[in-house]
């Protein structure tokens, strides 16, 4: 029969599993509605200061990160209405790191409906800062049948 002092520890271990996982669910989940926003300050503010953010076989670094909501493309998604719609993640913690997959779809406004432009796969990787979990590396590749997706997901 475990001591009340270890009952205590295993509460106090499994909360702070709990919280790290909310915490990180809400980092991701925050970022569609930032980048639909174009607020690039707050989708930079995702990232550690040496983080970078993988789209396919580009690598944006985190100088470069508040931009992205001012790219051409972007602005014809937002233009037209658009939706970053990202699924709930998959969180593995393993200490002060994370590893976190999901998809995503951008989901546009055409004429009188809705339809999906995009379909993606992400992996986040995520490390425990000062201010709390933050983006390393987020990698994302679109769902096209390569295997780079599929790994993604791994």
């Amino acid at each position: 029969m475990p001591t009340v002092e270890e009952r205590l520890e295993q509460l106090e271990s499994r909360l702070r599993v709990a919280e790290d996982r909310l915490a990180i669910a809400d980092l991701i989940a925050s970022y569609g509605p930032a980048v639909d926003r174009r607020d690039g300050a707050a989708t930079e503010a995702l990232w550690t200061a040496d983080g970078t953010y993988v789209i396919g076989d580009e690598v944006v670094p985190f100088a470069e990160l508040a931009d992205i909501v001012d790219r051409p493309g972007h602005l014809r998604y937002v233009n037209a209405g658009c939706s970053h719609f990202l699924s709930p993640p998959r969180i593995e913690i393993t200490g002060d790191t994370a590893v976190a997959v999901n998809y995503s779809m951008v989901v546009m406004h055409e004429g009188q409906r809705w339809v999906v432009d995009r379909l993606s796969a992400n992996r986040w990787e995520l490390v425990r800062t000062a201010e709390g979990w933050r983006v390393q590396v987020r990698s994302n590749r679109t769902i096209t049948g390569v295997e780079e997706a599929r790994a993604l997901l791994a």
